[in-house]
């Protein structure tokens, strides 16, 4: 059984031992995305009536090249120069009078002779449009940050509204359950269950540092759906005023938690769009919307009150009717607005896809359809492929004893990573499962990292190929000598397609925008081994 690995015309060929003749484990060589620059020609759609002799603005756009010094500018006759300047609101043209600079408007602005009411109804909304646009959007952001915008506005609206509903709930529990009690006693419990909130929000922070980066759309996602329920937690305490504290005390805790990640995780978000490191102005615009967002929320809130103010019973009920509705739109919302975060850092989970599509399709994919492809990731859909692949210590209770002696005992002082197998349960039932484990040695780099992932996905490649063949033995415990043989082949094959793909791959990954100089792995992911040579 042969197959041929080749990522270039001009490489030459492997043969792998592993795989059927009608089967083809290649890396085909990539087409880089080139992007296609292209320049818009300026169209006006009204013209300036000035009899000093009006020049063609083909004449602007379609300056043939001159070859060689150009001669000296003479003095020019009056009329309009080549420059002319977009604005939000309106398109000026240089021009002049034989004496003077101006700029004079030629979008039909001020400078127009007649009026129109419809021209100037339409001026006046764009006017306004670009005003709005200016006060709430970044100057340059990413094109797919006008979506985000589009699900943050629902998701804020409603996401407020609930709060609000919930805050007058938790006061009217207060007055049910302690209308006999000093007010003293109330503003103890409130203080108590806050305090209980910012504590356990340390502790939260402090476990899953490093999950915000390699896990930031989960745990985004994971904490707004308990935000979301602790709103429900807190609407049931009029209704057990006797246990406020206790409610109020676990609401406020999942607040605070989620109120962690959000504040984690929105660095690496506004990142994400600020395509001239104008970092800061995206933050101060997220504000912005944040703020008059919310406040949309809290008119509709204010406003359904109104129209049941005059029946206390429904306004007691109008919480239990919308709370399912309002939350499932603000949930809604939160998904799809991740859904065009493009995140460009690298995870481990974020670099494999990148591999696989690699392998398969011999380029390397945009943020954008990496992100299409990783979703939010939910917890369940983890360990769902077949072989997965996991960087982290050998645990001896996993392994395969003779694979895992042989990548050991291989590894030699040159190498900054080794892979082997191991078994694995997954699931309530503790079934077992097959994976791909690489462990990284001390001071592996970057490239490191990169090579030895990019090899196992190959080896991966290689092991489905005969799944079956491999799985059947496997199920036996250890392995036998011709597994062993067969086992060093695949890693040697695999290591060689690994070696020849790096360097382009890189290159275009770099080319694509992919921040390829860091990885960010997990605190487990993070483990690494020392080389011993006795």
């Amino acid at each position: 059984m042969q197959s041929t690995c080749y990522t270039a015309p001009n490489s030459h060929h492997f043969q792998l031992p592993w795989k059927s003749p009608e089967l083809n484990f290649t890396a085909r060589q990539s087409i880089p995305h080139k992007p296609q620059i292209g320049f818009k020609t300026l169209t006006l759609t009204n013209s300036l009536s000035i009899p000093l002799g009006y020049e063609s603005e083909e004449g602007i756009d379609h300056v043939p090249p001159v070859p060689g010094p150009r001669p000296r500018p003479e003095p020019a006759s009056p009329g309009h120069l080549p420059v002319v300047i977009r604005r939000s609101d309106k398109v000026c043209r240089y021009f002049w009078d034989g004496s003077r600079l101006q700029l004079v408007c030629v979008d039909g602005g001020a400078s127009s002779f007649s009026f129109n009411f419809d021209d100037g109804f339409r001026k006046m909304f764009r006017l306004c449009g670009s005003a709005v646009r200016d006060f709430f959007i970044p100057k340059q952001v990413s094109g797919n940050y006008m979506d985000y915008v589009k699900w943050k506005l629902l998701h804020r609206v409603f996401s407020s509204a609930l709060q609000v509903l919930a805050t007058q709930a938790m006061l009217r529990a207060i007055g049910i359950g302690y209308s006999r009690s000093l007010p003293s006693a109330a503003a103890l419990n409130w203080v108590l269950k806050d305090g209980l909130g910012r504590l356990s929000r340390c502790i939260y922070t402090a476990g899953l540092a490093s999950a915000f980066d390699t896990n930031l759309k989960r745990v985004r996602f994971s904490t707004s759906v308990m935000f979301s329920l602790s709103i429900g937690v807190e609407l049931l305490t009029p209704a057990f005023p006797q246990y406020f504290l206790l409610l109020a005390s676990i609401a406020n805790i999942a607040k605070q938690i989620s109120l962690a990640s959000y504040l984690a995780t929105n660095t690496a978000i506004r990142r994400s769009f600020a395509i001239a490191d104008n970092l800061g102005e995206v933050s101060a615009k997220a504000q912005i919307q944040t703020v008059c967002f919310d406040n949309l929320g809290l008119l509709l809130a204010t406003v359904l009150n109104i129209l049941l103010k005059n029946n206390q019973s429904l306004q007691a009920g109008l919480p239990f009717v919308i709370y399912p509705i309002f939350s499932a739109v603000d949930l809604f919302g939160i998904y799809q607005g991740l859904k065009h975060v493009y995140l460009q850092s690298l995870t481990k989970d974020r670099l494999e896809i990148i591999l696989n599509i690699w392998i398969e399709s011999g380029y390397v994919p945009s943020p954008a359809e990496v992100s299409k492809e990783e979703g939010v990731d939910f917890l369940w859909s983890k360990g769902k492929k077949n072989w997965p692949i996991r960087i982290g210590c050998l645990n001896p209770k996993d392994q395969i004893p003779k694979l895992s002696m042989m990548a050991m005992q291989y590894s030699s002082g040159e190498d900054y990573y080794f892979i082997c197998m191991e078994i694995f349960h997954k699931g309530v039932k503790r079934t077992k499962q097959q994976g791909i484990l690489l462990c990284l040695r001390e001071g592996a780099s970057t490239a490191d990292i990169i090579m030895g992932l990019l090899q196992a996905c190959y080896i991966r490649k290689a092991l489905l190929v005969r799944r079956s063949w491999w799985e059947s033995i496997l199920r036996v415990g250890d392995a036998l000598d011709s597994v062993l043989n067969e086992w060093y082949k695949v890693i040697e094959d695999s290591k060689r397609c690994a070696q020849r793909d790096l360097s382009l791959l890189n290159e275009q990954m770099l080319g694509l925008g992919w921040a390829a100089k860091n990885i960010l792995l997990s605190t487990e992911e993070q483990a690494r081994y020392s080389f011993v040579d006795d």
